[in-house]
This record gives C-alpha cells, sequence and structure tokens, in this order.
C-alpha cells in the first residue's frame, strides 16, 4: 500500500497540470499518428515500415510499442492517472527517439534535429519526478487510500 501511495500521491500544485494537460495531447495525437493514421500519421503498418528502414527492428512491434507509449501514455497524463509510470515510459521512449531519429540532425527541429524531443523528455523526466500534482485522479486515488487506512486504524 505504501509503494502504491508513493507513486500516486503528489503535493505538486498547478504547474503539474499546467505541463500534463498539453504534454499529453501531445504525445496522444503523436501516437494516435502512430497507431490508427490519424492526423496525417502513417499507422502501425507504414511507421513499422519507416522504423524498420532507420534500423528499428522489428518495425511493426517497435511502432506499436511507440505508439502505444505515446497515446495511452499521453492519455494518462492528460488525467493524471498513473502520471509517474506514463511519464516514465513516454521518457523513455523520446529517449530512444532523440539517439535513434534525431540526434544525428543536430539540435535544431528545422534539421529534424532533437530539441523538440529533448524538451518533451525534460518536461517528462519532472512529471516522473513530482507526480501528476494535487488536480490528478492519482492525488484522488492516493486521498481516498489514505482516509481509509486512518478509518481502518480507528475502528
Amino acid at each position: 500500500m505504501k509503494l502504491i501511495n508513493t507513486i500516486l500521491k503528489s503535493d505538486a500544485g498547478l504547474a503539474a497540470l499546467i505541463l500534463r494537460a498539453p504534454i499529453g495531447l501531445i504525445l496522444a495525437a503523436h501516437g494516435s499518428q502512430k497507431l490508427f493514421a490519424w492526423f496525417g500519421g502513417y499507422g502501425l503498418e507504414g511507421t513499422g515500415q519507416w522504423m524498420a528502414s532507420i534500423g528499428i527492428t522489428p518495425g511493426y512491434l517497435m511502432a506499436l510499442l511507440a505508439g502505444s507509449a505515446e497515446f495511452f501514455g499521453g492519455l494518462a497524463l492528460l488525467l493524471g492517472l498513473l502520471t509517474r509510470p506514463a511519464a516514465l515510459i513516454s521518457a523513455f521512449t523520446m529517449l530512444v527517439a532523440i539517439f535513434s531519429v534525431h540526434i544525428d540532425n543536430g539540435l535544431f527541429m528545422a534539421n529534424n534535429g532533437y530539441e523538440y524531443a529533448l524538451i518533451l523528455f525534460v518536461v517528462l523526466i519532472a512529471l516522473t519526478l513530482q507526480g501528476g500534482g494535487r488536480f490528478s485522479i492519482d492525488n484522488f486515488i492516493a486521498n481516498k487510500l489514505t482516509s481509509r487506512q486512518l478509518q481502518s486504524k480507528h475502528v
């Protein structure tokens, strides 16, 4: 129970929500491009072929994993549900993107560089450390669990 509370509880304020909401939307949108070919994306088949072409194999599986981390992780961040695990998995995904796709292109996004993925990575690490904040489903659940523990001790 203590581990669950540690994962869920966060005393961060409004800043966590301000970080979570747009990053969650952005990640979910990018993931939906990979998974469902929404917003001009290529879907699993096309993304998988591209990933295989740059040496990330098996391409289809890697597209499924990256797309799922972004889409479902993004939705979780938006809601503040399992924020720390979702942020950590998404941060790892950004790290892979930086070193497998963008690093050779330099910093700037105009050259397909890593600046944008780096910004996402840094924000995701911050969310991993601070959690979803006061205005998250995580915190709501943690507070309910804490109040139940206190009630059971007094009975």
